[in-house]
Order: structure tokens, then C-alpha cells, then sequence
């Protein structure tokens, strides 16, 4: 067990920790937990690559990382996780600058919006969250090769025991839309995405966490109301409460999971609070769910990912 908690800072799970020689990638680098990630990998030594959709955004964040560290090594590269297209185009880009990466943070998403499509017609949460991410790992899949020993963390959510993977209707054609459901689906997704690349890339070197950062106040929750947290409560089972972190501490359990030592020879597994998740329990607090877990069902997304996708992705 670690000796890290709910509680610990970013500076709490790194220090120590040298990054020296290390590129991480972070995706939704311009705001809340993917600034404080960057900041802290740079501060031990990482050259950080920040990505985000908006450019202005992403060089005042760079802006004000130098600021607090002149010597931080810091690129930026734009890209639109709802767009595949804008994936294949950045990935195209990162990997003439950056044929070695060590660490990618999949940080960026989105969560209980109002129903909304991706350049390619899935449901917004389901194709950012999922299968953006998705592609953009798997198409930068070389690189984390050649960094090896590489990391993968996928940002998931406890927002994920609101539901199972939906096989039959990803995308919400034929069914009643429920953002709430749909946020829990695409954050499943996170934790099977994890469990199968872990498999597929353990061997060579590449391990992948997934990761519930906690409840934090962020741009991630800027479409929601007071109606919303009203049925965000709602689905919080009896005798719970929601304990919000700051972003020192919600970042946490992310850098943990991409520098710790206590990790290393582990990967296709859930964490949080700088801990390794246990089961969760009926009407218990915290835990991952059985079925995010389930090697089938892994199996099962990857090979309807690559379809959606429309590409063999070999690895």
C-alpha cells in the first residue's frame, strides 16, 4: 500500500522523483488538473508536451509554467480529441519532433454535457473521452515504445460505477439520452481501454493506469447546473457525500501513477486517492467496478474501437 492518500499534493507524490530526460505528453493541458500536471513533471525535470484544442491558451499556460520556471522545457501541439482527423494530424506532428515519449497523460475530457456529436457522429462524450484518447495512444503507440520503460495514464472517473459500457448503442442513436450514464460509460471505457493496452504493450515495456483524480472544481464541470448536482448527488449512494479535492491534490494520484516507483512491473489497473483501487461494494465508498475491469469486454471495445475508428491499429 502506499503511504500517499486523499489528501496528498502533486509535490507530495513527486518529490524525490527525477524526470530528467523524460518527455511527457499531457492532453487538456490549458486548464485545471492538465496545467498543475505539466507544471509539476516540468518542475522534476520532464520536457512536457501540452496539448489542447485552443493555441492562445496553450502558450499563456507555457507563458506562466516559465514564469514560475525559467529553465522549464516546454512545446505545445493543438489538437481536437472530438475530431479523429485532427488526431491522426497532430499525432502526424508529434512524431517528427518526438520519436521517444516516456510518459502520456491522457487527461483531457469532457463530462455531462448536453447531447452533442464528434466530427464522426458519436456521442461527445463517448468520442472525446474514449475515442479520441483511443486513437491518439494507439497512433502514438511507437514512440512509447521506443521511450520504454513508458507509462500510460488515462484520466477514468468513480463516475464510472454510474454505468457499464454500453455494447449495443455507444453512441446514442436508438436510445434516450442521459448525460449522466453516458459520462459513466465513456469513463468505464477509460478503465477497459487501460486494461486491454496494458496487455497488448506490457511485454515491451509499457504499462497503463487508470485513474479517478476525485471530485474537483474545474472547466471540466462548466456545463453543469444546480439541476445537475442535484442528480449528480442523487446518484451517490446513501450515507456518501461528495469530498471535494483542491488540484494540487486531485492532479495526485495521476503523477503518482506516471512516476511512482512503488508502481513499477504493474499496469492495467484502476487507482485512486495514490492507491491501488479496491472492489468496489455495494453501496460502498469508492472502488472500481468488476465489470470495467472484465478482460472480454476489453477485448470487445478495442475491437469495436478500431472498427468506429476505421483502422487496424496493430499493436
Amino acid at each position: 500500500m502506499s503511504h500517499f492518500g486523499a489528501t496528498s499534493t502533486t509535490d507530495d507524490v513527486i518529490s524525490g522523483i527525477s524526470l530528467a530526460g523524460k518527455l511527457a505528453v499531457v492532453t487538456g493541458a490549458s486548464a485545471g488538473l492538465g496545467v498543475e500536471t505539466a507544471r509539476v513533471l516540468s518542475a522534476a525535470g520532464a520536457s512536457v508536451l501540452l496539448v489542447a484544442r485552443n493555441q492562445e491558451q496553450l502558450e499563456a499556460v507555457v507563458a506562466d509554467l516559465r514564469q514560475q520556471q525559467p529553465a522549464a522545457e516546454l512545446h505545445t501541439q493543438c489538437m481536437d480529441l472530438s475530431d479523429l482527423d485532427s488526431v491522426r494530424a497532430a499525432v502526424a506532428q508529434i512524431l517528427k519532433r518526438h520519436p521517444q515519449i516516456h510518459l502520456l497523460i491522457n487527461n483531457a475530457g469532457v463530462m455531462a454535457c448536453p447531447l452533442a456529436r464528434t466530427a464522426q457522429g458519436f456521442e461527445m462524450q463517448f468520442g472525446t473521452n474514449h475515442m479520441g484518447h483511443f486513437l491518439f495512444t494507439c497512433l502514438l503507440a511507437p514512440a512509447l515504445l521506443a521511450g520504454a520503460p513508458a507509462r500510460v495514464v488515462n484520466l477514468s472517473s468513480g463516475g464510472h460505477r454510474f454505468a457499464n459500457f454500453n455494447f449495443e448503442d455507444p453512441a446514442y442513436y436508438d436510445r434516450d439520452y442521459d448525460k449522466w450514464q453516458a459520462y459513466g460509460e465513456s469513463k468505464t471505457a477509460n478503465i477497459l481501454f487501460t486494461v486491454a493496452l496494458d496487455k497488448r504493450l506490457r511485454s515491451r515495456g509499457v504499462r497503463a493506469f487508470a485513474v479517478h483524480p476525485g471530485v474537483i472544481m474545474t472547466k471540466l464541470s462548466r456545463h453543469m447546473q444546480e439541476a445537475d448536482y442535484e442528480a449528480l448527488m442523487a446518484r451517490t449512494p446513501p450515507g456518501q457525500e461528495l469530498v471535494f479535492k483542491s488540484v494540487e491534490q486531485g492532479a495526485a494520484t495521476t503523477v503518482w501513477a506516471a512516476t511512482s516507483p512503488e508502481l513499477a512491473g504493474k499496469g492495467g489497473i484502476y487507482l485512486e486517492d495514490c492507491q491501488i483501487a479496491q472492489p468496489a461494494k455495494p453501496g460502498g465508498n469508492g472502488g472500481v467496478e468488476a465489470y470495467a475491469l472484465n478482460a472480454a469486454a476489453a477485448e470487445q471495445l478495442w475491437a469495436l474501437s478500431e472498427e468506429l475508428a476505421e483502422q487496424s491499429l496493430g499493436i
